[in-house]
């Protein structure tokens, strides 16, 4: 009888190493998935980086040409200011006319005719 109960000793402590095994294998297995889902969407966030960057890329290009194209319109700006000026002085003097003419044309009207 001593050999029957060491027998179904044996053979709960054989099932409970094995299922302890069992678990502990799966719980390493599934820290493994974690990490090889961590390491695929790592990836995926570099790609995503990477692509963010190129386009941080071209728009540092295309602000730049912008800012050489913009350069040029400086001299176009200068003379449309130094003809905004000329305008403004022409309006003066077209003013200053228009009050002589109707100042000549008063003195017109208020002779008698010869």
């Amino acid at each position: 009888m001593a050999d029957a109960n060491g027998d179904d000793l044996a053979e709960s402590l054989q099932s409970l190493f094995t299922n302890v095994s069992s678990m502990v294998k799966s719980e390493l297995q599934g820290t493994s998935n974690q990490m090889d889902l961590l390491e695929k969407m790592n990836a995926r966030v570099a790609s995503e980086y990477d692509d963010l960057g190129d386009v941080a890329a071209g728009l540092r290009v295309f602000a730049e040409q912008m800012v050489s194209k913009s350069g040029g319109f400086d001299e176009f700006v200068e003379q449309m200011d130094a003809i905004e000026k000329q305008v403004s002085e022409f309006e003066a003097v077209i003013s200053l006319l228009d009050r002589y003419v109707s100042v000549l044309e008063s003195k017109i009207r208020a002779s008698p005719p010869k």
